[in-house]
């Protein structure tokens, strides 16, 4: 059974960092690209973050580049997301997810790309 779980989330001051982690089992980790989206209600879930398999390449949607980090250790089954500089916009339900791409790709923002979830953690900011 595939799980993965995500752990991190709190609320922060504007301005101030967290970082997200999120932690595989029951799938060879290194067979997937690894993702962070996150979501706010009424919204669609949007794309944060991706890395792939070797960690190699990362992608990030605009609003969060220079601000946010991912990466991964595939010993420890883990991806993070180091999140600096937090914007009230920030505020959302982040999930990882496992994605499937080219050995030296990122999955990227389309979450059909993305086979596994975790349930998510709250993130939210605070002026």
């Amino acid at each position: 059974q595939v799980q993965l779980v995500e752990s991190g989330g709190g609320l922060v001051q504007a301005g101030g960092s967290l970082r997200l982690s999120c932690t595989a089992s029951g799938l060879t980790f290194t067979n997937y690209a690894m993702g962070w989206f996150r979501q706010v209600p009424g919204k669609e879930r949007e794309f944060v973050a991706g890395i792939s398999r070797g960690g190699g390449n990362t992608q990030y949607t605009d609003s969060v580049k220079g601000r946010f980090t991912i990466s991964r250790d595939n010993g420890q089954r883990t991806v993070s997301l180091q999140m600096n500089n937090l914007k009230l916009e920030d505020t959302a339900v982040y999930y990882c997810a496992a994605g499937n791409a080219g050995r030296f790709m990122v999955a990227g923002p389309s979450q059909l790309r993305y086979d596994f979830w975790g349930q998510g953690t709250q993130v939210t900011v605070s002026s």
